[in-house]
């Protein structure tokens, strides 16, 4: 399980830390991925298994999955972390999320995200003044 929110640097060769209390579940592999909101997902490699599974059984006839898996699968990047606990980000993934220096990693449970540091700042003053409207929302499916 991935929470938390960490924030971190990424080098001129394209390389961030993951925190090491996320290393272990990376441990034998992840895909990083275009997110949505403009962000990068990385998923551990058995979980990525399972979405992409899910995302293949989408209906090709319908336009918004087949825009939805080009979007997640056609973007997506094999990786492993390095000896120190890095993880290479390449360049399309970096320009697609806009990530510069400074990033934060947050952990979502099953993913880990990563956001250029002032995006994340906007987006999580955003969550957290509209609080109680967007947990208000989530009743309606059962929240």
């Amino acid at each position: 399980m991935f929470i938390g929110e960490y924030h971190h640097t990424i080098d001129d060769k394209g390389r961030t830390s993951i925190p090491a209390k996320f290393r272990g579940g990376l441990a034998s592999g992840c895909v990083v991925t275009r997110g949505l909101d403009k962000c990068l997902w990385i998923y551990p490699a058995g979980e990525w298994q399972n979405l992409a599974e899910k995302i293949a059984d989408l209906p090709i006839t319908q336009k918004n999955a087949r825009s939805f898996s080009r979007l997640m699968l056609a973007g997506a990047s094999d990786s492993n972390l390095d000896r120190i606990g890095r993880i290479n980000l390449p360049s399309y993934l970096r320009s697609y999320a806009d990530l510069k220096k400074d990033v934060v990693i947050v952990g979502i449970y099953n993913r880990i995200e990563i956001w250029p540091a002032d995006v994340w700042e906007k987006f999580k003053g955003e969550m957290e003044e509209n609080g109680e409207e967007i947990a208000e929302n989530l009743s309606e499916i059962g929240f």
